[in-house]
């Protein structure tokens, strides 16, 4: 009956994370047309490269959910699955080291609504590791494990482009907020790149 509850539950926030994710790329995008930071350019990048890998995770864990934990098949999706994961953190995290130290867009723009995703991303995204992590300690599951990586990963992440996009917002035409957003970008992007090396070692070498 536990065995049975956990994966309900696994399969309950899998989907909250493919839900609460969906928005946040379509939001981005048209608050693109209104700022151009380059670490909100950057943090549309790489939530729309998360948002594929969760949707490939939830598809994956539906498959495979009810399948012994030792078949071959299972363990073949899984491993596919949390390397397609790895592959899009590398991807956003690649786009996003080019556009910030490329990029000659030096107009930021109106920044809020970036802002305000980010934080409201600090606060799901927490939410969701620990909820990820809770279910792994209860259930170990490949894809669980790397689910509470990568939103460990996210709720940093989300920290860190909050407070950049935050002193581009106070300080739009500062060099203080232009070095900020820079660094900010570089950040984002180097953590993002090393957690989904990281997953990617694992998962091959596993």
């Amino acid at each position: 009956r536990c065995f049975m509850s956990s994966k309900k539950s696994g399969k309950r926030t899998l989907l909250m994370s493919v839900l609460m994710s969906a928005p946040g790329p379509l939001i981005l995008g048209v608050g693109l047309i209104f700022g151009r930071s380059s670490t909100q350019i950057a943090d549309f990048i790489r939530r729309t490269a998360e948002l594929l890998g969760i949707i490939v995770a939830f598809i994956v864990y539906m498959m495979t959910a009810d399948e012994d934990e030792n078949s071959d098949r299972r363990k073949r999706l899984e491993r596919m699955s949390n390397i397609f994961v790895g592959a899009m953190m590398c991807i956003g995290g690649a786009f996003m080291i080019g556009l910030a130290l490329f990029s000659e867009n030096t107009e930021k723009g109106n920044v809020i609504t970036g802002l305000v995703i980010a934080f409201l991303g600090v606060i799901a995204n927490t939410i969701f590791w620990i909820k990820y992590t809770s279910l792994n300690k209860k259930e170990p599951n490949a894809i669980i494990l790397v689910q509470a990586r990568l939103y460990r990963a996210k709720s940093l992440v989300d920290t860190c482009v909050t407070v950049a996009l935050l002193s581009v917002a106070l300080m739009p035409q500062s060099e203080i907020s232009y070095y900020i957003d820079l660094i900010g970008s570089v950040i984002v992007a180097l953590y993002l790149m090393w957690c989904g090396i990281k997953t990617i070692y694992e998962r091959a070498k596993g």
